[in-house]
């Protein structure tokens, strides 16, 4: 069972009088995403601080890490972002010399990646979680929560529009 700390009491300023108590959930909330983007934010600052590449870089490492041969298409899957965004990654990964692909497999098309000296050295100089502080957080939340959170999450995001889904490419596949 995992112990869970209680949620943290908002620091926002109370609303103004007049100010219809909605409003002051909205900031409240409000609040509490910008919390989340900031904890984020230094997390990867600091990775890229001590490893000198960034936070999704490292990520990728850690999957070739525990998945040697792992094709590109599974590396999209399980770090649930877009192949392209993947080949991308990939690119750098070769260009700066952590990670090979090889065409050793019975299919000579597919690239398997494999992690170079360079990947584990960037690897062991890491602050963990690799895959970021938020991922680590939402698998350390119990189903109901994630339930609900993955509702209102979905809510808030229609109610942005279709701007707010344009990036929403790839379902989302659990790993």
């Amino acid at each position: 069972m995992v112990a869970h700390a209680q949620p943290r009491r908002s620091t926002a300023a109370p609303a103004p009088v007049g100010e219809p108590q909605a409003h002051a959930a909205a900031a409240r909330v409000l609040r509490h995403f910008r919390l989340v983007f900031n904890a984020v934010k230094t997390h990867f600052r600091a990775v890229e601080k001590q490893t000198g590449v960034s936070g999704s870089l490292v990520w990728a490492l850690s999957m070739i890490e525990q998945h040697p041969g792992i094709g590109i298409s599974d590396l999209a899957r399980r770090m649930d972002i877009h192949q392209s965004t993947t080949s991308n990654l990939v690119k750098r990964l070769i260009a700066r010399g952590l990670a090979e692909g090889v065409r050793d497999g019975p299919d000579r098309r597919a690239v398997q990646l494999r992690l170079c000296d360079a990947g584990r050295e960037v690897l062991a100089k890491a602050p963990q979680p690799f895959a970021g502080v938020l991922n680590q957080a939402l698998n350390a939340l119990d189903e109901d929560t994630l339930q609900r959170l993955e509702r209102d999450m979905g809510t808030l995001i229609q109610t942005l529009g279709p701007a707010s889904q344009a990036d929403d490419r790839t379902p989302i596949v659990p790993t």
